[in-house]
Formats: C-alpha cells, sequence, structure tokens
C-alpha cells in the first residue's frame, strides 16, 4: 500500500472538530450536548443576503472573475471607505473564506521553511495553513496573566532570525478575545518596519468590539503600508459561515498579483456566495446593533456564571466572540472527552475547544479551554452549571 506524504502524515487535526465522533455518540445516547467548541453563530443571516440567493435570476452559474465579481468588489471598497480603509477594488482579492486569504498570504510572502512569528494562542487553523504552504510557526506566547495582551517586543526581538519573513496576528483574536489597541499595533508595526517583515492580520471579527472600544485596523497603520495583509472574511460578519468566501486584501502589488496568479489556478470564488455577500453589504446598522447587544449580553453572562465557579477564571474578552478559560483541571483535553463520554447532568453536557490546539508550545493551556459564546443565554447558563457540576466529580480536578 502507497504511504502518505510527510505533508498528508502530519497534517494537524482540528482541536475544535476531533471531538465530534464523541459529541456524535453523546447525542445517540439521549444526552444533550452544548456546544461551546466551535464559532457557528445561531444569529440569522440578513434577510437581503438570503432573497439575493432565492431571487436570483441566472440561467448559467457561471464562472467569475478570479478576483471575484467587480460590482462585489467595488461594494467591499465602499464597505472598507465606511469604516475608514481607502482601497480600490484592484487591492481586494475575493477567496474562498478567509482561511484561502491566510494560505495565499504565506504561501507567496515566505519560502518553505522560513518562519512566520505567531502570538500564541492562536487560531489552531494556522497550522494547516502554514504545513500546506510550507513554512514555520515560531509562538510568541501570551497568557492568561495578562487576559492575552501583546507579549513584549522584546520577545519578538528575541525570536528573529534569518528566516524570520513575517509576523501573524488576529485581531480581535481568537482564540482568547483579546481586542489589540492602536498602542500595540503601531509597536507591532516598529518591528514589522525595522526587519522589513510582512504582517499578516487575520481581521475577521472586526464588527465584534465592546465596552465603546475601537477596532484599528493594520492597514490604517503608518509607513508598512506595503508590509501588511489583511485576511477578511463574511462568515462571522453577516452569520454566513456556510458560504465560504472571504478577501485577501494589500496595497502590495507584487504580493496581489502573485495572490492573483494562485486565484486564477482555482479558476474563481464561488458565483452565489458572492451574490449573497454583495447583497449582505447593504445590511442595516441595526442589524449589526443588534447583534452586538446580544454577544455582549451572552458574554457577560457566561463570563459571570464561568467566574462564580470555584477554582475557574475567566477573562472579560473585547471582542470576537470567544474567550480562553483557566479549569482547575490536569489535562483540558481528557476533560473535553471525558464530558462526552463519561459526563452527564440532568441528561446534558457540553463539548468544549481543549485550549492545546491553540498552542505549540509543550504543555502549553494544559489546563485551559476555549468557550465560544455563540448560542442563547439560557444555554450557555446550562452549560456552564454542567462545567460546575463536572468539576465536582472529575477524576483529574487538581486542588481538591
Amino acid at each position: 500500500m502507497p504511504t502518505l506524504s510527510r505533508k498528508g502524515a502530519q497534517m494537524p487535526p482540528s482541536p475544535i472538530r476531533k471531538l465530534v465522533p464523541y459529541a456524535e455518540d453523546a447525542k445517540r445516547r439521549g444526552i444533550k450536548v452544548y456546544h461551546l467548541n466551535i464559532g457557528q453563530p445561531d444569529i440569522e443571516t440578513p434577510a437581503g443576503a438570503r432573497a439575493a440567493v432565492k431571487n436570483n435570476q441566472e440561467t448559467i452559474f457561471e464562472y467569475t472573475h478570479s478576483a471575484g465579481i467587480e460590482s462585489y468588489r467595488r461594494k467591499l471598497a465602499e464597505y472598507y471607505c465606511r469604516i475608514g480603509i481607502e482601497l480600490s477594488t484592484d487591492e481586494i482579492l475575493v477567496t474562498e473564506g478567509g482561511s484561502e486569504a491566510l494560505f495565499m498570504a504565506l504561501t507567496v510572502c515566505l519560502n518553505p521553511g522560513e518562519e512566520v512569528l505567531v502570538p500564541e494562542p492562536y487560531y489552531a487553523n494556522y497550522n494547516g495553513f502554514a504545513m500546506e504552504a510550507g513554512v514555520t510557526i515560531k509562538p510568541i506566547q501570551s497568557t492568561i496573566d495578562t487576559d492575552f495582551a501583546l507579549p513584549p517586543i522584546a520577545d519578538f526581538e528575541k525570536h528573529i532570525t534569518p528566516w524570520t519573513r513575517a509576523i501573524l496576528l488576529c485581531n480581535p483574536n481568537n482564540p482568547t478575545g483579546y481586542l489589540y489597541s492602536k498602542e500595540e499595533l503601531e509597536t507591532l508595526a516598529e518591528i514589522v518596519k525595522k526587519h522589513d517583515l510582512f504582517l499578516i492580520c487575520d481581521e475577521v471579527y472586526r464588527e465584534f468590539c465592546y465596552d465603546g472600544l475601537e477596532f484599528h485596523s493594520t492597514l490604517n497603520l503608518k509607513g508598512i503600508e506595503q508590509n501588511v495583509i489583511v485576511a477578511d472574511s463574511v462568515s462571522k460578519r453577516y452569520s454566513m459561515c456556510g458560504v465560504r468566501l472571504g478577501a485577501l486584501v494589500t496595497r502590495n502589488k507584487e504580493v496581489y498579483n502573485a495572490c492573483m496568479n494562485m486565484a486564477q489556478a482555482r479558476l474563481s470564488p464561488p458565483l452565489l456566495a458572492q451574490i449573497a455577500a454583495e447583497a449582505a453589504i447593504d445590511t442595516p446598522q441595526e442589524y449589526f446593533d443588534n447583534v452586538i447587544s446580544e454577544y455582549i449580553s451572552r458574554r457577560d453572562c457566561i463570563v459571570e456564571a464561568l467566574n462564580k465557579i470555584d477554582g475557574v477564571y475567566c477573562p472579560k474578552p473585547k471582542g470576537s466572540f470567544y474567550t480562553i478559560v483557566k479549569l482547575p483541571i490536569d489535562n483540558c483535553d481528557r476533560f473535553a472527552q471525558w464530558l462526552l463520554e463519561e459526563f452527564s447532568y440532568n441528561g446534558q453536557t457540553v463539548m468544549l475547544a481543549p485550549a492545546t490546539g491553540f498552542y505549540v508550545t509543550p504543555d502549553a493551556g494544559l489546563d485551559e479551554v476555549r468557550v465560544a459564546y455563540v448560542i442563547k443565554k439560557e444555554d450557555l447558563l446550562a452549560a456552564a452549571k454542567c462545567i460546575e457540576e463536572a468539576l465536582k466529580i472529575y477524576p483529574g480536578r487538581k486542588n481538591k
């Protein structure tokens, strides 16, 4: 029997999805599972986007331009202008989700074997994108003690080698919910400029900022305009995860043209997804106001409930809809599987994302899990109660 390639054999599983078989088994046993493991909002997709697909009159579903439908790119440029980012349509490349944008950026900006610095914990799928591109992630560790603030610049400096080519950042952050300030981003820009690095920023959660705090895009950082590549997505902004549509945004023409060559090789982004996304840009502000209000309410609900549990610490995230939670447990992978295989409370249990999958530093995040507060408040409270009861009897609980 032929063997897999090294990439095929080493491709990491998703820490977010690897426990799905255990959750399915629990459901087959009649257990209700509260899904805190994945960022799939229960918010309705805007009506205008749904109607655009339903009422579409195209008689042939044709290929589109490899960069995306021109009318959609024009509306995207208008959207960015409204949020203070001046772009032309030839600086926007429509992609098959934000994931393709990140993969393209890593592929065209780094040679195989070169390194990208990433504050950890970080979105677990970066590992897969990096492996596909043949590049190496070098983690710069942030900690729950500072609620995952940007690590000191000295930590970045000491990890820079002749093979370092880029820094990758997610803002607002998945999995921590941390919102990087303008001052933190400007500090990061200094090191990018000093070492002439690429700054690849995943900004798909930019709409989700709380407590009166403002989002600052890396596209507006001065002096590094040619260094910045942004990955964007409609998945969370419009609760359209299943359409798989994103964008790569850069003012660097060499980067754009190289990504365009990759885009031509995969022909075009999906037609119906672009039709839905173009219509979604006209979604009224009231929709977003209601969504943000709902997420703030959910955040406050789950953070308060978790912090009331003995031995648990949950930071109060300022963005996205995730938080990393510290638990009094020996091993988060073991705990998450145990919840699904062996535990239930009143016929209910919880599916969590073990935080070890968001770190590459050995033994980091062993007592942490990621929580996505994307379900209704009564379910969040029920999930928190399950966690509280589970910790009372979990065999690997620490500090009994």
